[in-house]
């Protein structure tokens, strides 16, 4: 009887001062702009889902300048929770147009950075018929652990 090994994980930047810990299965290649996964132990935060709007429920014009307010309010709520950008462990993205976030792939990474900084957590991208408010093109589910 033969059994599969699994790969062995490679724990990248153990001395993380967030205390989480990328983990790089080895002999896979590196993500760009996200992370395969992370482990961490801690108090968790976690979103809803979040759409580009402002405190006045109005949208921001357009696909990036959705995500800009999104990834903002994201920023928001978790230093509301006492959490940072670099405790973020998994955000999932649900789109309407996957054409849309494609094509934007150059100023989205630009957006994140600004607001996120150079931190990447493990990410899903979905593209969906719609979401509940209409007019929204980007959603956006967050979860961090903020290390005790």
């Amino acid at each position: 009887m033969s059994t599969t090994k699994a790969p062995t994980l490679a724990v990248v930047n153990p001395d993380d001062a967030a205390g989480l810990r990328v983990l790089q299965p080895s002999g896979w290649p590196m993500p760009k702009g996200y992370a395969n996964g992370i482990s961490g132990e801690g108090r968790i935060v976690v979103t809803g889902g979040v759409i580009g709007w402002d405190a006045n429920e109005k949208l921001a014009d357009g696909f990036v300048a959705q995500v800009r307010q999104a990834l903002e309010n994201i920023a928001a709520i978790l230093a509301e929770g006492n959490a940072r950008p670099e405790h973020l462990v998994r955000l999932t993205w649900y789109v309407v147009d996957m054409d849309e976030y494609l094509g934007n792939l150059k100023e989205l990474g630009k957006i994140y950075r600004e607001i996120f900084g150079a931190h990447y957590p493990a990410m899903a991208l979905l593209q969906v018929v719609r979401l509940v408010e209409k007019a929204a093109r980007v959603e956006i589910e967050a979860t961090a652990v903020v290390p005790r």
